[in-house]
C-alpha cells in the first residue's frame, strides 16, 4: 500500500513524508437489538492509504459523513483505529501510548470547525493558549506568559485580548484564538477540520491567508479537510475526495480540479457554483442516496449512483491506480 500512498507535491516547500497512512480502517459497532443475530458495524473509514508531505497542504473533501473527520482523529490518534499503520515521522502512532503518545501529540495539533464550542468560556484567552504549554510542562509561568502574548500579536489579535473571555469575541477572533493555542507547542502537522466553515464569507479569507502565513513562517504541513470545493482549491497542494470511507482520487490540485478522473471527483466539483453570471457549468446530477455505512455496497462504493458503471463494478472493489504523474484513481473505467 505504500506505493499508493507517496505521491510527491507540486508545492516547493514539500520533502519528505512526515505522516503515512498504511491501509487504516475504523469500524465502530452498533448495538443489536433483541432481535439482531450479530453486531452492525459502521464502516467510517474502510482501507485509506495517504500521505502528507513535510511543508504541504494536503486537501480532503468528500460529502458529509465519509469519513474525512475520522481519519483527522485517526492521525491525532483522538481515536484508535480498527486495523492499519499510522507513521509520523516513522514512528507508528497506532501504537503508541502513554510518555510516548504524549511526545508525539505535541508534533501533531488541530483547529477545530466551531470556534464557539471549542474555547473554554470560564477561561481567559491567556489560560486557553496556555493550557498546553502546562499540559507538557515547557517552560517558567513567566515565559508562558511570554510566549502566550507572542502567539496573540501572531495571529492578528492584541497583547490586551489575553485577559478577556470568549464571549467577548467574533467568530473570526475566536478562530484565530483557536490557531494561536495550535501553535503553542510548536508543532509539524495542523489537522485542520473546516476551520473556517463556521465564519461569515468575508472573514474566511482573511484566516486562509493567515493560516497560509504561518504556514511558511514556521514550515507547518496541514490535512485541510473540508466540504467548501473553492476554500480547498485556494490552499492545498494536493486534493484527496473520500466517498464513504475509500479515497476515490488523489492528487495535485491542478490535475484533480482541471481534469476530474473519478465520475465523483467530476460530479462533486460540476455541484460547486461558478462565479462568473457568462458561464455555464455540466451539472451532474447523482441519482439515489449515499449507501449506508453500516452496509457498503459490494465491489466499487459508488457503482450505485454513477452512470458509467459496468458489471465489474458491481463485483470488484477498484484499487488506487496511477493515471497521470502524480495521480491516483480507484475506477475499473476511468482507470483500465
Amino acid at each position: 500500500m505504500k506505493s499508493q500512498a507517496v505521491i510527491r507535491s507540486e508545492h516547493t516547500g514539500a520533502g519528505d513524508e512526515m505522516v503515512r497512512v498504511e491501509d487504516i480502517y475504523k469500524h465502530y459497532v452498533v448495538s443489536r437489538s433483541f432481535f439482531q443475530r450479530r453486531n452492525l458495524m459502521v464502516h467510517a473509514v474502510d482501507g485509506v492509504s495517504l500521505s502528507i508531505l513535510d511543508g504541504e497542504t494536503l486537501g480532503l473533501v468528500g460529502e458529509s459523513g465519509c469519513g474525512k473527520s475520522t481519519l483527522g482523529k485517526l492521525i491525532l490518534r483522538l481515536e484508535k483505529p480498527s486495523g492499519g499503520r499510522i507513521f509520523f515521522e516513522d514512528a507508528d502512532v497506532a501504537q503508541l501510548s502513554g510518555a510516548d503518545l504524549k511526545s508525539v501529540r505535541r508534533k501533531m495539533q488541530v483547529i477545530f470547525q466551531d470556534p464557539y464550542s471549542s474555547l473554554n468560556p470560564r477561561r481567559t484567552v491567556r489560560n486557553s493558549i496556555m493550557e498546553p504549554l502546562v499540559i507538557h510542562d515547557i517552560g517558567s509561568r513567566a515565559q508562558r506568559k511570554q510566549k502566550v502574548y507572542e502567539l496573540i500579536e501572531e495571529v492578528g489579535l492584541r497583547a490586551e485580548h489575553a485577559e478577556r473571555y470568549p464571549h467577548e469575541f467574533s467568530g473570526g477572533q475566536r478562530q484565530r484564538i483557536g490557531i494561536a493555542r495550535a501553535l503553542a507547542l510548536n508543532p509539524k502537522l495542523i489537522i485542520a477540520d473546516e476551520p473556517v466553515s463556521a465564519l461569515d464569507v468575508s472573514i474566511r479569507s482573511q484566516v486562509l491567508n493567515l493560516m497560509k502565513d504561518l504556514q511558511e513562517k514556521y514550515g507547518l504541513s496541514y490535512l485541510f479537510i473540508s466540504h467548501d470545493l473553492s476554500v480547498v482549491e485556494y490552499i492545498s497542494d494536493r486534493i484527496a475526495v473520500m466517498y464513504l470511507g475509500k479515497i476515490v482520487e488523489i492528487g495535485p490540485k491542478r490535475l484533480v480540479y482541471n481534469t476530474p478522473a473519478h465520475p465523483y471527483t467530476e460530479a462533486l466539483l460540476s455541484s460547486a457554483p461558478v462565479p462568473d453570471p457568462n458561464t455555464r457549468n455540466r451539472r451532474i446530477i447523482l441519482r439515489g442516496d449515499v449507501p449506508s455505512p453500516m452496509a457498503p455496497p459490494h465491489g466499487c462504493r459508488f457503482h450505485t449512483r454513477c452512470h458509467e458503471r459496468v458489471g465489474l463494478c458491481s463485483e470488484t472493489e477498484p484499487t488506487l491506480k496511477e493515471t497521470d504523474r502524480g495521480r491516483l484513481v480507484a475506477c475499473h473505467v476511468r482507470s483500465a
